[in-house]
């Protein structure tokens, strides 16, 4: 069985004869951000971490999705961070693409491998650190939480390989969805999913619902319907879609088509 890949930015500029012409979109339903522009160039130092550096793929901004902020981390060998969250009212859910991260959560730590995943409730003290020889990347969704009186969310720790995904009805199970948090706890005011496309498998309707997705792909190349758009995406892409963006897509390639998908969820609308 072939292992999972999952993609990782690449480093250093594009040549000077390369031409301006590319796939970035900024709409007010949605923003693609192509593998091609996540370069040295465009990334933050986080003043919480050491030997760290950071692509900041979302955050709340108007005419857009609001619900969440989504970093893409490269941690150097040796780097990380005692406290890497500055605001205790905010959740998190880490995602490794590459190398080894360790996260200790209340004292208790777990080794990250790539497809190894944590979600850290708010107000949960944890760190992180690199225990590897090469740079360890990962995906950092963060929300401000919406608590729910009776209900408070868990720890959770696994790995998306160890977790069997769920097929979507009248598929085949060529299209799947791997679930890493409780769907049916509403404790947690937010999913986050594997989702997998076997080669020609789609979305066969446009889903337009009131969920904010942040949506990074891991591996192999897909076309996303994006409001009026068909929009070509392939492994290292990120989109992000405001509520109530049309959406479907199939899978353009020899190989799977598979992404990292949050959406919030599970709360009434604040008026």
């Amino acid at each position: 069985m072939t292992s999972p890949a999952y993609y990782t930015p690449q480093s250093g500029l594009p040549p000077q004869t390369d031409l301006l012409s590319g796939r970035a979109v900024v709409t007010e339903a949605y923003t693609v951000i192509p593998r091609g522009v996540l370069r040295d160039i465009v990334t933050s130092v986080l003043p919480e971490w050491h030997a760290t550096r950071a692509w900041i793929l979302n955050r709340p901004v108007a005419g857009g999705a609001t619900t969440f902020a989504q970093y893409l981390m490269e941690v150097a060998p040796g780097g990380g961070s005692d406290a890497p969250e500055p605001q205790p009212e905010v959740e998190s859910f880490l995602f490794v693409l590459s190398g080894a991260l360790e996260v200790a959560i209340g004292g208790a730590a777990s080794a990250l491998g790539p497809g190894g995943f944590a979600y850290l409730p708010p107000g949960e003290p944890w760190s992180a650190g690199n225990t590897g020889a090469g740079n360890a990347t990962f995906q950092w969704i963060r929300k401000r939480h919406q608590p729910l009186p009776g209900h408070v969310p868990a720890v959770v720790v696994g790995n998306e390989q160890d977790i069997e995904p769920h097929a979507m009805p009248g598929t085949d199970n060529r299209w799947r969805t791997t679930r890493m948090l409780p769907v049916d706890d509403p404790a947690y005011d937010l999913h986050v999913n594997v989702v997998t496309f076997e080669p020609g498998a789609s979305i066969p309707f446009a889903e337009t619902h009131v969920m904010e997705h942040g949506l990074y792909i891991l591996e192999g190349k897909g076309v996303y319907r994006l409001n009026d758009d068909w929009v070509e995406v392939e492994e290292g892409d990120y989109l992000s879609l405001r509520a109530f963006c049309p959406q479907a897509c199939y899978a353009g390639g020899p190989g799977n088509f598979r992404y990292l998908l949050y959406k919030d969820v599970n709360r009434q609308i604040v008026l």
